[in-house]
């Protein structure tokens, strides 16, 4: 009755149908695993930016590298801006996804250490072999507050470090490859997001904070691959079924009776 089952053609079938079984399950759990990483992400960011905000030496000095887990820690440095080091950020965007740069400009601590503060975002008006003209900081003694992060990488970030860039312009934001230009000083580990005091005129735009509201759609995914799981199985027995039909159909459909020749 089932002996179809055996040629070429279903065994094939079956095989493909047992193999996409698993890979359809596995793929539901990666989804999951997504999703639950999503989630952790979002509560990481969510504590950082309620936290009361502490001075930035207590979670970063020099050659320290800023963990996972105390991105965007609020912190407070007091100190006065080194224009004259100051260098922009290639190809960064807004929040409109226009194309411009970042300022990153170094923050003289009262120690006399360097922590290096982005302090937001500028739009490319020139040609990107030109320096652009940067709204001023505030002058003398400040403090500022800002989002602890992490130096970059290119493995991190996804950005190729391109080299021979024109003067004071980089590509990834990295403490221990700017210490050469600022004369020596120690350079604390990663560096912040500017969030306080607002610049003047709102230039540079300071950058908003990392959307930690959304979880995305990875749930939703993980449900509709183990969802297709379980259909597949369900639609081999069905196009068995069919084919058993037929085949049954067709053998007890009466053999035609040729007609008889014509002289």
């Amino acid at each position: 009755m089932y002996r179809f089952l055996l040629s070429r053609q279903w065994v094939i079938l079956t095989l493909v149908t047992l193999a996409l079984i698993p890979t359809m399950v596995e793929l539901g759990f990666w989804q999951l695993h997504r999703h639950e990483h999503r989630v952790a992400q979002n509560k990481l960011i969510s504590d950082a930016l309620s936290a009361k905000p502490v001075p930035v030496e207590q979670l970063t000095s020099p050659g320290h590298t800023v963990p996972h887990s105390e991105l965007y820690r609020r912190v407070t440095a007091t100190g006065t801006y080194d224009t004259a080091h100051e260098v922009v950020v290639r190809r960064r965007t807004n929040s409109d996804d226009e194309v411009g740069f970042h300022v990153l400009t170094p923050f003289i601590l009262d120690d006399g250490r360097v922590l290096l503060v982005n302090r937001g975002w500028i739009p490319a008006d020139g040609p990107q072999t030109a320096f652009p003209k940067i709204p001023a900081p505030a002058k003398g003694e400040v403090t500022v507050t800002g989002r602890l992060m992490a130096d970059e990488t290119t493995a991190e970030s996804g950005i190729k470090n391109v080299q021979g860039l024109p003067d004071r312009q980089i590509m990834l934001i990295s403490g221990g490859q700017l210490a050469k230009s600022l004369g020596g000083r120690e350079v604390l580990g990663g560096y912040i997001e500017q969030v306080s005091p607002e610049p003047k005129g709102g230039s540079p735009e300071l950058i908003a904070e990392p959307d930690h509201s959304s979880i995305g759609p990875h749930m939703a995914y993980a449900v509709q691959w183990w969802l297709f799981a379980a259909g597949v199985p369900v639609g081999w027995v069905v196009l068995v079924r069919r084919e058993r039909r037929d085949r049954a159909e067709a053998a007890a459909r009466p053999a035609e009776t040729p007609a008889p020749a014509t002289v």
